[in-house]
């Protein structure tokens, strides 16, 4: 009986890797467990392993598995892996093969409905990865993975930023809204998925930023400003997180949820927000010679387009 480790001894050496290497072919088996390891190596990708006759059947997935039965995602078959992965995470050291940083995304057990040499069906029970998906070949090593049944998020919104009402004053009742600066730069919207943001064609730095997403899903809007002679991107909302649109949702449980990212890196950071703090900060504006400030409503929506619930008020 052939050996179906000899591949991925082939790629490692023992002495380099603190990867598990067994040196007797797998015994046969019969289990039906599972893991999705999230692999920070040369790109950002998943791993899924699926126990079948004593080893880990492989594939990468570079976006993760998908969230509704309209999208499929890529998956790469790779070498089959040996049992002790399951529990398998560290650091691989650069320069070695899959060198990069591993962790355990989630694990459990599967039920096979299917499995065939191009065609893999099975349903997976673990934490975070549940429901019916299908494995089907394409081409080689290039297989496509399908969810199957319901929608299991809510659709990634498609909308226009909310624009502020202009008016000369600020509204009188100041505890109702939270006031922020007016930034005076470009707005962007940041769609984020699988670790990747549509938005780095144009910003190639925002990489870093989706990466450090891992399999979260967002969309954040913010405005690119300069600060300090430096491009800075100012978050100050969040429209869906993880699964969720929070288009309908008050201000308030969207800032909080922006605030609990704890976005701050080199080009980008949150905005700060003062609920109830319109003078102090319309002063604090006009020292750093921005054009003014925005002031929201604490119990509004989210709503495409202009909107009397936001309200720019020079400085």
């Amino acid at each position: 009986m052939s050996d179906k480790l000899e591949r991925y001894r082939s790629k490692r050496d023992a002495d380099r890797t603190p990867e598990p290497i067994p040196s007797s072919p797998p015994s046969s088996g019969d289990g039906h467990a599972f893991v999705i390891q999230e692999h920070h190596a040369r790109s950002l990708h998943w791993d899924l392993r699926l126990e079948r006759d004593g080893v880990l059947v492989s594939w990468a997935v570079p976006k993760g598995l998908p969230a509704d039965p309209g999208t499929n995602h890529l998956a790469v078959q790779t070498e089959d892996h040996p049992m002790e992965y399951l529990t398998f995470h560290g650091e691989i050291p650069q320069g070695e093969y899959g060198g990069g940083t591993m962790t355990i995304w989630d694990a459990g057990t599967y039920e096979a409905e299917k499995w065939s040499d191009r065609e893999v069906k099975f349903v997976l029970q673990g934490k975070r990865a549940s429901g019916r998906f299908v494995l089907f070949q394409t081409r080689g090593k290039n297989w496509m993975i399908h969810r199957m049944g319901a929608l299991a998020r809510d659709p990634f919104p498609q909308v226009e930023p909310m624009l502020p009402t202009e008016r000369a004053k600020p509204p009188k009742d100041v505890p109702a809204y939270a006031f922020e600066f007016a930034w005076g730069g470009r707005r962007l919207l940041v769609p984020i998925e699988g670790g990747r943001t549509t938005a780095a064609r144009e910003h190639p730095w925002l990489r870093g930023l989706a990466r450090s997403f891992g399999s979260r899903t967002a969309v954040l809007d913010g405005e690119l400003a300069t600060l300090g002679g430096a491009e800075i991107l100012v978050f100050y909302d969040l429209l869906y997180d993880n699964g969720h649109s929070l288009l309908d949702q008050p201000y308030t449980v969207r800032r909080a949820a922006l605030e609990a990212l704890e976005l701050a890196g080199g080009h980008w950071q949150t905005a700060p927000s003062w609920p109830g703090e319109a003078g102090p900060v319309r002063q604090a504006a006009r020292e750093q010679g921005l054009p003014g400030i925005v002031a929201k409503r604490l119990d509004s929506p989210y709503e495409p387009g202009p909107s009397k619930s936001w309200l720019f008020v020079p400085s």
